[in-house]
């Protein structure tokens, strides 16, 4: 069974980057934020037994910070006008390329628990689409066995049904689908607070790359 893992990222940029976290952030702090939460998220993947790494980059042209940031991974450039079709692109890419099982998550959960990315691939063993419901309405994964361009290119992105209109389409494919649970998205001051308490609260060395950020941005 191969098993691909793609990280979404981009090249964090102050003024361009998780702009709807400044304030209670400048810029240059949402852009740097960022990069940790992105260096997280790669920990994260990292922990994942037997599967091919990928960081599922943009801008293209940046194809060395990437290199530079996670050498270990293997490194896919974005394609496509909108979200939905460079997702799509990118997992037919994977699937018409030997891969049975591709799994794509977002880089703005850095304490998302290992075990939810483990159960997307067992539960691809059963079903056609494994999604993971974000707080927002939509999602922080999707995985699939087959390319699934309706799924994608159908559905408006960063609204607050996109996980509801994924959902109805798949059932409009006859697809059978896993949701796994909840978890959240840091893209609101409120959301940050929440991350710094649970961060306060949690075992030594999870999120560490964001945990020193928000400990310097509290001093």
């Amino acid at each position: 069974m191969n098993r691909a893992l793609l990280v979404i990222a981009k090249r964090p940029q102050a003024g361009q980057t998780k702009t709807r976290l400044t304030p209670p952030l400048t810029g240059e702090q949402a852009a740097s934020l960022y990069e940790c939460l992105l260096c997280d998220t790669l920990d994260l993947a990292r922990t994942v037994p037997a599967v091919s790494r990928f960081v599922l980059y943009t801008p293209p042209a940046e194809m060395d910070y990437f290199e530079q940031l996670a050498p270990d991974f293997q490194r896919l450039p974005q394609q496509g006008s909108g979200l939905g079709a460079r997702l799509d692109n990118a997992l037919t890419f994977c699937l018409t390329n030997g891969f049975d099982q591709v799994v794509v998550m977002n880089s703005d959960g850095p304490t998302l628990p290992a075990d939810h990315l483990t159960q997307a691939f067992d539960q691809l063993n059963q079903v056609d689409v494994v999604l993971g419901p974000s707080e927002d309405g939509g999602y922080y994964l999707i995985g699939l066995t087959q390319p699934r361009p309706r799924l994608l290119r159908e559905v408006k992105m960063s609204t607050p049904v996109v996980l509801q209109d994924t959902l109805t389409l798949a059932e409009a494919e006859h697809l059978t689908v896993a949701l796994l649970p909840r978890w959240y998205d840091v893209d609101t001051g409120d959301d940050l607070r929440r991350l710094a308490l649970e961060l306060r609260h949690a075992d030594n060395g999870l999120a560490r790359h964001t945990e020193e950020f928000l400990g310097r941005w509290n001093q």
